[in-house]
């Protein structure tokens, strides 16, 4: 047996990148030899090879594909169409394009290319459908895909590494100056909710006579620059310019640090596949307050306070909770550390990667 990884863009700090990686690693050490291949990659040491070459090297009927699907990619059906033995996709979910309707005309376009692509995957007839989280697998089955051979995998991650980690130091005493921190972590995208965000945090300033500050860390993408200026218009509205911490492109360290030293994790995302900085907040003892959208509630679990709702009063006032709540914060802090270590320690979904594949090892 061969086994090949097939992915359109391999990145070593992307989630799906993170995830594509771990299961080669997995696959080297069950002793089967395993190949990436994908059309670019960027900041991985392990050697890649052309996707167009992939069919030649775990094409046959003894061999193992594990396509990770979270953009269109008209190359990878056709490939996949071409392979004969064990296929399996794994389904990371597409934002969906309105959420792009007012920023970017490229983004909205590739959105709708890659959820065209959904049915299509559907009708592939793979061996086996993953998703990150019975969200992503549910549209899956919807589209198609056989429920009886369809399972949840959350994706591994990187969170181990941040947890033993060194934390940036300077940033640590930086943000601990009577402050209260409200953290959010994530590529700044329109479907991230940076804009409620705003708003709760606003709400929680008028409505709370302390010091506080928003900590906004993720890649600012030029691509978007009508949305991230639209966040600092909103910032501005409301007067928060110098409440207000952007970290563009974290360092390990920096990210570490800013978990330390924040008070809350605000998540007011309004469509994630799975959200794996919930599981980041979770580790390292962060606790979290967040909209009950999409897959955050599956993720989250007993781990946070969580809400349909999107009122920021709401959310001021959870945050306030935690603050002077001591009970209510420790209980909070236990069951996130007992989730991470029980639902999505990179441990715990090792085995659960291995019992998939026992079928055919």
């Amino acid at each position: 047996m061969k086994a090949a990884i097939l992915i359109p863009v391999l990145t070593s700090k992307d989630a799906v990148g993170a995830d594509a990686l771990a299961m080669a690693r997995i696959l080297d050490e069950l002793g089967i030899e395993t190949r990436v291949f994908c059309q670019s990659s960027s900041g991985v040491q392990r050697r890649t090879w052309p996707a167009e070459e992939m069919v030649a090297f775990a094409g046959g009927p003894d061999d193992l594909v594990i396509y990770h699907y979270s953009t269109g990619w008209p190359l990878a059906l056709d490939l996949l169409r071409r392979c004969r033995g064990l296929r399996m996709v794994k389904y990371h979910n597409i934002t969906p394009p309105e959420f792009f309707q007012r920023y970017s005309g490229d983004y909205r376009t590739a959105c709708e290319n890659g959820r065209k692509e959904l049915e299509k995957v559907a009708a592939l007839g793979f061996e086996m459908y993953l998703g990150d989280s019975s969200y992503n697998l549910e549209e899956l089955i919807a589209a198609g895909a056989p429920r009886e051979r369809s399972r949840v995998l959350a994706p591994f991650h990187r969170v181990q590494e941040i947890v033993e980690a060194e934390a940036d130091v300077a940033l640590i005493d930086a943000l601990t100056d009577g402050a209260r921190n409200f953290l959010m972590v994530g590529r700044v995208a329109p479907n991230k909710g940076h804009l409620h965000l705003v708003e709760a945090f606003s709400a929680y300033v008028r409505a709370y006579a302390e010091p506080a500050r928003l900590i906004l860390l993720g890649k600012v993408d030029p691509r978007l620059h009508a949305y991230t200026e639209a966040i600092r218009q909103r910032i501005d509205a409301h007067g928060l310019g110098e409440h207000v911490l952007w970290i563009d492109g974290a360092s390990e360290a920096q990210l570490k640090a800013a978990y330390l030293a924040s008070h809350v994790f605000m998540l007011m995302s309004e469509h994630e596949g799975f959200c794996v900085p919930l599981v980041e907040a979770m580790a390292l003892g962060t606790p979290i307050v967040a909209h009950a959208s999409s897959a955050i509630p599956e993720t989250l679990g007993d781990a946070g306070i969580a809400w349909q709702e999107q009122d920021p009063w709401l959310y001021a006032a959870s945050a306030a909770r935690l603050f002077t709540d001591d009970d209510l914060r420790s209980g909070l802090l236990e069951r996130g550390r007992r989730r991470y270590r029980q639902s999505f320690s990179n441990d715990v979904l090792r085995q659960r990667f291995v019992e998939l594949l026992e079928p055919v090892l």
